[in-house]
């Protein structure tokens, strides 16, 4: 099992899924302009499975990904996390997170990201899903993405965002944020925020409440949940920034979430 190198030591409290009852692993996902890798995890024998897109953190498709995508996959769905970095670079070689954030993570924009999921709910229509039944989650730069996603694709019913940039985005390429999206939204969004985290202030979620209550249908359903003693990647078992608590009670609104609206 592989984590990212910049993320830092693995902490303790890492949570290894098993594969028992599912089918799984890493395959080559069909794209405008070739291949990427992917990994995906359903239960085993079922069909017409909801869709749940996994979007990674800024450390790529390591197993921390992988893991949340086997979780999802034990809560009835079909997850799919495709590497959305690979046509610029290898995150796993990275060992500093401003040199990883600043040679690889900037260079990506937005419509490669989004074409890359489109592809990935294809591939999964084609092995068992529901284009139809659509959902995404994401966790830090895969946060943000959730919110844009959400207002990308028209058969997204349901998102959960976890500590995802509002208003601002990774680098010059990004041209749009979280709070331009708010009338565009086919789904809503559960928004899974730390108040510690320096990253994301609480006046940028405050200021996007605001947003939705004056957005679309789907923006005016979105709800956010703020713990209060999380900081970012509180969701992240595997490091230092991991709250338990927050965690648990994030994953058990993300499955309910998902119940209500797939």
């Amino acid at each position: 099992m592989s984590f990212s190198a910049a993320a830092g030591n693995v902490a303790p409290t890492v949570i290894h899924t098993d594969t028992q009852g599912l089918v799984h692993g890493d395959f080559q996902l069909p794209v405008a302009d070739g291949s990427i890798a992917a990994y995906y995890a359903a239960p085993e024998g079922r069909r017409d499975l909801p869709i749940v897109l996994v979007v990674q953190e800024i450390f790529g498709v390591h197993e921390h990904i992988k893991d949340i995508c086997r979780r999802v996959a034990k809560a009835g769905y079909l997850a799919v996390a495709a590497n959305l970095y690979e046509r610029q670079g290898d995150a796993s070689v990275y060992t500093d997170i401003p040199k990883l954030i600043a040679e690889l993570v900037s260079k990506v924009p937005d419509e490669q990201v989004f074409a890359d999921l489109d592809a990935s709910v294809a591939w999964a229509a084609q092995h068992g899903g529901d284009a139809r039944r659509v959902a995404v989650t994401g966790f830090c730069w895969g946060g943000r993405l959730t919110w844009m996603y959400a207002a990308h694709n028209p058969n997204v019913r349901a998102a959960v965002a976890w500590y995802g940039k509002l208003s601002v985005g990774h680098g010059p390429l990004i041209k749009r944020f979280a709070y331009d999206v708010v009338n565009e939204l086919h789904g809503p969004v559960l928004g899974l925020y730390g108040a510690k985290d320096a990253s994301i202030p609480v006046a940028d979620i405050e200021t996007m409440k605001t947003k939705l209550a004056n957005g679309n249908a789907a923006a005016k359903q979105s709800e956010f949940v703020v713990y209060p003693d999380a900081d970012h990647a509180f969701m992240a078992d595997y490091r230092a920034s991991y709250k338990p608590d927050a965690a648990k009670d994030g994953w058990k609104r993300m499955v309910e979430w998902f119940q209500r609206y797939l």
